[in-house]
This record gives structure tokens, sequence and C-alpha cells, in this order.
């Protein structure tokens, strides 16, 4: 792409608006030009993400336009009634986007199911299949700063876009190649003709049925509901509405929620950026809980997908944070151990299968075995736990509704990732905070009523199975120099796989875009059975492992560490010197 010849295109060819060109216009910095126009913003198996302003580079009306023309081609090649439920978070831009997004759809004659006002994601994957949709979109850029926002696509499972569908739809967007081929219609016209509808309560109330269904103990929490005390940050974002209604909903007394965080806002001004994985984002929430004396704090990030934690531990007061892994293996063993107790899981054990990601915790594999069921791995990103979903159902539709895991007709029984995400039940199928927060405030009423915190229950779960500990770090490279730096050093990686790293040997490299796990022993190759993804994943003795990925939605390079030793003291040592290896090896 001819950089200067875009940039001037866009400030003079009437099809951008005023504003647009005002905007670019304004620009005196070159570099700033090159980076809003060196490519296209990348429509890719997440759909888009980037910073909002004018470019090809960049979130706009436009960007978002070329997308939503080539994703209604596509559904206009697949059925005659198409239609879509679109959902958006509290960013900016986000209406203007969701709107646009509606009428390009009506005008490619495809019935848009628009929600009234901002709604977390997982109630958009509940919407698509409550309402019958072919597909869904949801505004939002999740965790990431505020000068961002993005566009995600979900199929009619309800499920994010997987294959075959996620490659046919970046070919019908890549197909559109000019701004002006993008169709469209007033919201008037589009709601005079029946294609554009607004939704909200009906859906909300099945949504939050359909929560409440997957209560364990409602017994235990009427009787502590004068006692749990809760601590909720809904981080400027779209979970104050439904975490506190279900709460509320559910006898719980004692919530309180940070009035500086509540409302929507996508300047995010009390925050750094709005990632419940980040300690910041819980300064205020901490504060408040230390003023009411809370046994947990919880924040969701803006569009609810994803839950941070901290619980009080007894022994010191202290309030503990927990990682992903953490609160998703404490649902996890609260979710099993009770539905064990009650009957619930199934009759032959390794019918039920508990889904995670390869770079999430192993003691999902200690958990599991305890209760006799199947761990299957997928692919990072939670849409690939969605699409378990899609298949186990199929699996089971095919075997006439009985579970039989040598057929692959598993029951869902739990899903989490190491990113702050889990899914209890299967009303949706992608990560959902607001049954992270439900279940979580159950488990915290249920150990309370046993005289523990939720921490005091993770440091019984250690005791059980392990220590396991596992970190993350990410690595931010902008530009198409970065994207370059970061190909080369899994390039290298790749090409010249270590023997050991931090101390540890390497037993085996994983390269999933190879398709092969290659035994450092003696050279023998095998063959994975997971799709094509640029991973490379090594494991190690003593059961110690670390993986190497480029982000799929923002310019960084994750690595990936995890290790299982007799105490937390001896594992954090050991995730210490695999950093200092792998970081010495990409030097």
């Amino acid at each position: 792409m001819d950089v200067l010849e875009e940039y001037n295109r866009w400030c003079s060819d009437p099809i951008f608006d005023a504003a647009t060109q005002a905007e670019l216009k304004a620009i005196s910095d070159e570099k700033e030009i090159a980076d809003r126009f060196y490519k296209n913003l990348s429509f890719g198996t997440g759909g888009l993400r980037g910073v909002i302003g004018a470019g090809t580079n960049r979130m706009n009306i436009y960007t978002v336009g070329k997308a939503t023309q080539g994703l209604a081609d596509f559904i206009n090649s697949e059925t005659e009634n198409g239609s879509v439920a679109i959902a958006y978070d509290s960013r900016r831009m986000s209406p203007e986007f969701a709107m646009r997004a509606a009428c390009i759809l009506a005008a490619n004659g495809i019935r848009a199911y628009l929600f009234e006002s901002l709604r977390p994601t997982p109630e958009l994957s509940f919407a698509v299949r409550y309402l019958g949709a072919t597909a869904g979109i949801v505004i939002t850029a999740s965790h990431n700063p505020p000068q961002y926002n993005g566009y995600k696509v979900y199929w009619s499972d309800g499920g994010q876009i997987v294959p075959p569908y996620d490659k046919k739809i970046i070919g019908c967007v890549n197909a559109v190649a000019d701004y002006g081929a993008v169709r469209t219609m007033s919201e008037q016209a589009a709601k005079e003709q029946g294609l554009l509808r607004i939704v909200g309560k009906e859906v909300d109330d099945a949504y939050m049925a359909a929560l409440k269904a997957v209560v364990l103990n409602p017994d235990v929490i009427r009787k502590m509901a004068k006692d749990i005390k809760i601590v909720y940050t809904p981080l400027n974002g779209t979970g104050y509405v439904p975490v506190t209604r279900v709460l509320r909903e559910l006898g719980f007394e004692k919530v309180w929620v940070v009035p500086e965080q509540a409302a929507p806002d996508g300047n995010f001004p009390t925050l750094r950026y709005p990632n419940p994985e980040d300690p910041a984002a819980f300064d205020y929430a901490l504060k408040l809980a230390k003023e009411v004396d809370a046994d947990l704090v919880l924040a969701t990030d803006p569009d609810a997908d994803r839950l941070g934690v901290y619980a009080k531990d007894s022994a010191t007061g202290e309030y503990m944070s927990f990682t992903g892994n953490m609160s998703g293996l404490l649902i996890a063993e609260y979710e099993l151990s009770q539905r064990a107790a009650k009957g619930l899981l199934p009759a032959d054990r390794a019918d039920g299968a508990l889904v995670t990601t390869i770079v999430s915790s192993k003691m999902a594999y200690a958990i599991a075995a305890r209760y006799g069921l199947t761990v299957i791995e997928v692919l990072t990103g939670f849409k690939y736990i969605g699409e378990q979903i899609k298949l186990f159902e199929a699996a089971l539709q095919a075997n006439g509704g009985m579970p039989d895991h040598t057929k692959g007709a598993y029951e869902y029984e739990f899903g989490y990732e190491e990113s702050y995400g889990c899914l209890v039940g299967t009303h949706a199928r992608d990560k959902d905070a607001v049954v992270a927060v439900m279940a979580l405030c159950e488990a915290a009423a249920y150990y309370k009523s046993l005289g523990m915190t939720l921490w005091d229950q993770m440091q019984e779960i250690y005791r059980r199975y392990g220590y396991y500990r596992e970190s993350l770090e990410s690595i931010t490279i902008p530009g198409a120099e970065g994207a370059e730096k970061i190909e080369a050093i899994i390039a290298g990686l790749r090409e010249h796989t270590p023997a050991v790293i931090g101390g540890s040997r390497v037993i085996a490299l994983r390269d999933y875009r190879a398709g092969t796990r290659t035994s450092l022993a003696d050279g023998s190759a095998t063959k994975l059975s997971l799709p094509a993804s640029n991973v490379l994943y090594f494991e190690l003795e003593n059961d110690g492992w670390c993986c190497v990925r480029p982000s799929g939605t923002e310019p960084k390079i994750k690595f990936y560490f995890g290790v299982k030793a007799d105490c937390m003291e001896e594992a954090e040592e050991r995730v210490r010197l695999l950093k200092e290896g792998l970081f010495e090896l990409t030097k």
C-alpha cells in the first residue's frame, strides 16, 4: 500500500466525511501518517481490534463498514433469511459502530437484532442462540487501553468464528476492495422495513434465568446471605447491571459496588487500563473492601467476560490476589465436588469433559483425575472451548442423546483458560464473567459456612493436588518492525530448539504450526491433533513447560511458564529460572 497516496485519497474523496478528513489533515507527523496507513486493519480469526481514529489501520466507521459488508456477503451466500445479533460495550464509538453495522446488514437484507444499550459479551453469545440468529457481532476491545475498540464475530452456535467459517468470512471481508462497495441505509428505513429490531429486557430475563439455573447450593446462599460481604467493580464497563442483578436475585444482601467505577465510561478515568489482570485496577476496590471488611473483591473487564479476584487470608487478614489459573481452578473444584456429591456427574465419569487450553495450569488434569473426568486441551482462546461444546452436542445427538466418550459424545462439565475466563454451564459459548462472579460468590458462601475464605480453600487445593505455579510475560512491539521482530524471535526458537531452559531439560518441542511433537532424546516426531497455529510449546522435565506465541489481537509476543513443586516457594523459584532462561535465548 502506498501510504501517501492512500492518505491523500482519504483527505479528498467525498466518501469520507468532513470530520474524518479534518482529523487527517491536522496530522503533521509523518510517522503517525505511516502508522495509520501502512496496512489495512487486519480482519483475523478474532475479528478487528485497533486504535480508534481515521485511517486504514484504525477502528472507524469505514473499517467497521468493510468488515460488516464482508460478513453480510458471506451470510447471504449461506442463507436467504439471515439475521445477526449485535451488542456493544462502554468504549468510545461502540454505539456508533454497532448502529453502523446494523444499518449495513439491513441494506443487505439481513435482519439486525441490536441491543438497546450496552451489554456484556457473554450475553451476546447467549442471545445468538436465543434469537435463532445466523451470526453475532460484539463491539468491544475487551481489556485493552481506552484508545482501542474492536469487532468480534460469532456464528449461529453462539461461539466465536472458528474453521471453516473464519477463513471464509475473512475471505469475504478481504474481497470488499473499496469503501464505496459498502451498502447502507438509514436507521429509520431499516426499522420501517422490519430489518432492525431493538432488543433488551426479554433477552436479559432469559439470560438471567439461564445463569440461575446452574446454582448448586441455593440453600447455602440463603443461609449465608447476611454474612458474606462482596465488593465488586465493573471497571466502568458492562458488568454493573447484570452482576448486581443476579447477586440480588440470588439473595446476596451485602454487595458494595465501587462508586467511581460503576457507571459506563469509555475513558476509564480511574484506570491505567481496564484489565482485571492488572493489580492497579483493584486500587479503589481494595480500599473499599478494607472499609467494609469484605470477604472477597471482584472485578470484571469492560465487556464482562474476564474476572479478577482477591480474597481474604484468614491467617493474616490481608487480601490476596488470584491469578486466572487460580480462580478458574477454584471454581472447577467447587463445581465438580458439589456435582459429584449431588450425583450430577455422568454415570461413567469419563463421559464428562473438563476443557482447557494448552497454556493453562496442568492442575486441571489432577482435578479431573480426582473426579474421573476426561481433560480435553485446545489451542489458546476461549472460542476453541466453545467449539468443543458444539462438537459434544453434535456427537450426543448422533448417539441418540447418550453420552459416550469413545464416540466424542461428552457432557461438558467445565471450561476455563488462564486469561481470567471460564464458563459454568452451556448457556453461552464464550467465557462469562457474570456467571463466574455468581459461582465464586456461591463458593464463598459455601466455604464461609465451613469457616473458610476462598483463599483458605485455595491453599487446601494446593495441599491436595500439588503446588502448581504459572506465569505470563508479554512484550509489546508495535508497528511493522515489531511484527517482524516477533516473528524473528519465534523463528529463532523454532530453528534452534534449546536443550535446556532455565536449568530444566527440554523433553520435547511441540510446533503447532508444523503440527508435530519432536522428542529431543531421539529426534522422533509424532503428529499433533490440534489445528495449525504459530505456537511453540516446550515440554520440560519435572512437569515443567513453557510456551511462546504471538498475540492474536495486539502487537505482542507472549511467554507462558508452568511448573509443579512440593511448596510454593520452590515453584516460584523454578518459574523465575525458566523466565530468565527463555529470555536469554530470545536476545
